[in-house]
């Protein structure tokens, strides 16, 4: 796969420094057949399993992480189409699939309220045979001035949460300029405000957020995994790269560091083709946290095998934008500190 992601590689720099190729990302992971990998061929996909698709987005973050972060993001979607109940929001397959249209997933929100961390920040109110809606979502990725549809969840009027797909040019729904970001500004990354935008129940992914998303979860948090390998693993071979000489010492821990990257990812591979993170989502979250700590560690290698060269500009082989990358990672919804919050209820249980 890797000379079919030479443009991501070519891109790198500048899909993370500003938005001059955000539009065309999307039509480009779409052109190789990306979204297609662990869908269905029945429905248009090219067949094979989740973990095929973390590893397609961990080869994506390999050469760039705003690619991968925007991959994930359209397949989060793919997979809310395949699991919902909804039969007429999945005919809408086929032009995400083909990168004709953007998915977003604005569910971090709703991960978070199961989690008992934050209220739902969008409100239903009844209105006729359906609803009104009104409220914000603060960050969302992939929201393609092109066309996108986001998937949301609300509040209901009797208290209890749904999960919604709403569409860029429904009235009342607004996406802001993309979120001034550090780094990442290729990703069309934007906040929406939903004021009194009417809705009816052909746009339910499903009617109960507190059984959907503990459904998804495992593949939302799995393909995010993806992004998490991919910064690792490009950073230790830049490391075992940069090791020789005086810097040969750091060899051996390159080595553990990859042999546990890679088991982490077989513990990954194992549990989403058992479905055991449904029931068990306590242990997806641990493989989480360690491998946005082996991330950070991978780049901590690179830089200490490059040592001096890392700093010179005309000596730049992706390093400061890895750095800037792997911390990202940790602050992805669920964060860290949003997952070890969750563990120690869990142990506290």
């Amino acid at each position: 796969m890797s000379a079919a992601l030479n443009w991501f590689a070519e891109q790198a720099e500048a899909l993370d420094r500003d938005d001059s190729h955000a539009e065309a990302l999307v039509p480009e992971l779409a052109s190789r057949g990306l979204f297609r990998i662990g869908v269905p061929q029945a429905l248009g996909g090219s067949g094979g399993d989740t973990y095929d698709a973390v590893e397609a987005i961990a080869a994506v973050a390999g050469q760039s992480l705003t690619a991968a972060f925007v991959f994930w993001g359209q397949r989060t979607f793919i997979e809310f189409l395949l699991q919902t109940p909804n039969e007429a929001l999945r005919e809408r397959l086929p032009p995400l699939l083909a990168g004709e249209h953007a998915g977003a997933t604005g569910l971090s929100n709703a991960m978070k309220f199961l989690s008992g961390i934050e209220a739902l920040q969008i409100a239903a109110t009844p209105a006729g045979e359906g609803w009104r809606l009104n409220g914000r979502l603060p960050w969302v990725t992939n929201l393609r001035r092109a066309g996108f549809t986001v998937a949301a969840a609300v509040q209901t009027p009797d208290g209890g949460a749904a999960v919604v797909a709403l569409d860029h040019d429904q009235p009342g729904l607004a996406r802001s300029a993309d979120l001034d970001l550090i780094a990442l500004r290729g990703s069309n990354t934007a906040a929406i405000s939903v004021a009194d935008v009417a809705i009816d129940s052909s746009r339910l992914l499903h009617a109960d957020a507190r059984s959907f998303c503990p459904g998804v979860r495992p593949a939302f948090l799995g393909l995010q995994l993806g992004m998490s390998l991919g910064v690792a693993r490009r950073a230790l071979a830049q490391a075992r790269q940069e090791g020789q000489g005086a810097h040969a010492v750091l060899l051996p821990q390159i080595e553990q560091t990859s042999a546990e990257l890679e088991g982490i990812a077989t513990s990954l591979r194992e549990g989403l083709a058992a479905k055991r993170f449904q029931a068990e989502p306590a242990a997806l979250f641990r493989l989480r946290i360690r491998l946005a700590e082996l991330a950070q560690a991978a780049v901590g290698l690179e830089l200490s095998a490059s040592g001096g060269r890392a700093y010179l500009a005309d000596q730049d082989k992706g390093f400061p934008r890895r750095w800037r990358e792997a911390a990202f990672i940790p602050v992805v919804t669920p964060s860290l500190s949003q997952l070890q919050g969750e563990l120690a209820k869990h142990a506290n249980r």
